[in-house]
C-alpha cells in the first residue's frame, strides 16, 4: 500500500558541532532529531514537539533549510522537514532533561566535520562536512 510520511527533524549546531542521534530502530546510522507529523498538526509545532519529547528541551525553531524526499524500502515515499535551530547551546545539557519519548533515542552524539559517521540523509552530512549546511535559500533534495 502507498503511503506518505511526513516528518520534521532538527538542525543543531553548537561551535561547530552538528547534534545527531541514533535511534531505537535505526541502530546502523545516525540522523537529525525529529519524528513524524501528527495529523492537524504545523510542521513547526511537530519541530517543537518532537525535541522536547526526544531531548527535553524547548527548540527555538528557526528557518526551513531543507525538503528531502525518498522512497522508503517499503513501498512509501518519505518527505523531511529540516529546520534549523537556533538555541544549539540548550541541547549541550540534554542529558539532564526528563523526556518523555527518551526510548526512542539509542545515542546522542555532537560530531564535527571531520568526524567519520553514516549520518542520513548523506546530502546533508556532505553539506555539513563541506560547510555549506546553512546556505542560504530552501533547498529540495531527492535521496
Amino acid at each position: 500500500m502507498e503511503q506518505i510520511k511526513i516528518r520534521c527533524r532538527g538542525v543543531i549546531m553548537h561551535e561547530g558541532k552538528l547534534l545527531v542521534v541514533r535511534h531505537s530502530h535505526g541502530l546502523q546510522f545516525f540522523a537529525f532529531p525529529g519524528g513524524h507529523l501528527d495529523f492537524g498538526e504545523d510542521p513547526q509545532e511537530c519541530m517543537r514537539r518532537e525535541l522536547i519529547e526526544e531531548l527535553g528541551i524547548e527548540p527555538k525553531v528557526g528557518r526551513l533549510l531543507y525538503v528531502h524526499t525518498f522512497l522508503g524500502g517499503s513501498g512509501d515515499q518519505s518527505v523531511e522537514f529540516f529546520f534549523e535551530i537556533k538555541n544549539g547551546a540548550d541541547y549541550l545539557l540534554h542529558a539532564e532533561k526528563e523526556k518523555t519519548h527518551a526510548d526512542e533515542i539509542a545515542e546522542v552524539v555532537w560530531v564535527q566535520p571531520e568526524n567519520d559517521l553514516v549520518l542520513l540523509p548523506k546530502v546533508l552530512c556532505t553539506a555539513f562536512k563541506e560547510g555549506t549546511l546553512f546556505d542560504e535559500g530552501v533547498r529540495f533534495v531527492k535521496g
